[in-house]
């Protein structure tokens, strides 16, 4: 069976058993990875740091994440325009604004300053090193190997894992759940809502 971006809810999110996986990343294994990235795992630490940063914070799909552009980051209001691609919408984007954090600040302003050396002629924030806006697949392979470097193999990271930690992260710190629907960009709350069943303190107040 393939393993390719198509088949992240079939394979990725399932054992050798057909039973559920843990289809998110815990706060812990975050850091790991991101330090993995920081400390020049790949070619360009600076771009794929920034990468990890906002596909983390922002819940971004790889899609959303590769067509940035330059204009859709404002440094001055600190924020952040993204163009939700939700599934069964065709080429409709549904687009909202999210605040950027000191650390999301701190990843862009860095790799601007490499990207700005490259003397770039295309509008996107990301770009391959061939000089083009960066694919889906480099994404894809570059989380991997970010992945096994960070000693995370055996969960097969990918981008969507950083999606979901990301929802994991706001319920968690008890988000309403239609603001975590409205940033992660879910056409149903149905979506959403499974989240809620991963919250290890959904259960602490039932008795308080």
């Amino acid at each position: 069976m393939s393993t390719g971006p198509k088949n992240v809810k079939t394979h990725l999110f399932m054992n050798s058993f057909d039973q559920p996986a843990r289809k998110y990343l815990t706060p812990e294994e975050i850091k790991a990875l991101l330090e993995a990235a920081k400390n020049g795992t790949t070619r360009n630490p600076e771009r794929d740091y920034c990468i990890l940063v906002l596909l983390y914070h922002h819940g971004l799909r790889v899609s959303e994440l590769c067509n940035l552009r330059l204009s859709d980051i404002d440094l001055n209001a600190n924020t952040l325009y993204v163009r939700h691609q939700k599934s069964g919408t065709g080429s409709r984007t549904h687009p909202s604004v999210h605040p950027l954090y000191k650390s999301d600040l701190a990843a862009i302003r860095t790799w601007l300053k490499v990207r700005q050396a490259m003397q770039l002629d295309h509008p996107f924030l990301f770009s391959s090193e061939r000089r083009a806006r960066l694919c889906r697949a480099s994404v894809w392979r570059m989380v991997g190997m970010v992945g096994e470097a960070a000693g995370l193999g055996q969960l097969k990271v990918h981008p969507h894992s950083l999606r979901h930690a990301c929802g994991y992260t706001l319920i968690n710190k008890d988000v309403p759940i239609r603001t975590v629907q409205s940033f992660l960009g879910h056409k149903s709350i149905q979506t959403t809502v499974r989240y809620t069943e991963l919250a290890p303190n959904r259960f602490d107040k039932l008795y308080s």
